[in-house]
């Protein structure tokens, strides 16, 4: 693997164990499956591959802010406006 790549799911993994704080289910949980993903691929070489593979991992990270960011949406709504409607 050249060593740009390298540093970019080095970077990937790191960014996705930040996020991973927050999961719903649970830091250890997220921890697992992040940890077990990366291991499956550990030994993939084809340069295109692992760019395919961190394009998915940045997906990933879009994904679970998106969540963060409705889970926050709806905690704010629930706290300022009530449900009943006059």
């Amino acid at each position: 693997m050249a060593n740009s790549l390298r540093g970019e799911v080095i970077k990937l993994y790191k960014n996705l164990l930040y996020l991973g704080r927050e999961y719903p289910k649970g830091a250890d949980y997220f921890r697992n499956r992040l940890k077990a993903a990366f291991l499956k691929n550990k030994d993939e070489t084809d340069p295109e591959k692992i760019k395919q593979l961190i394009a998915r991992g940045e997906f990933v990270i879009k994904e679970l802010e998106a969540l963060y960011f409705l889970r926050k949406y709806r905690a704010m709504k629930q706290r300022y406006y009530s449900d009943d409607k006059p």
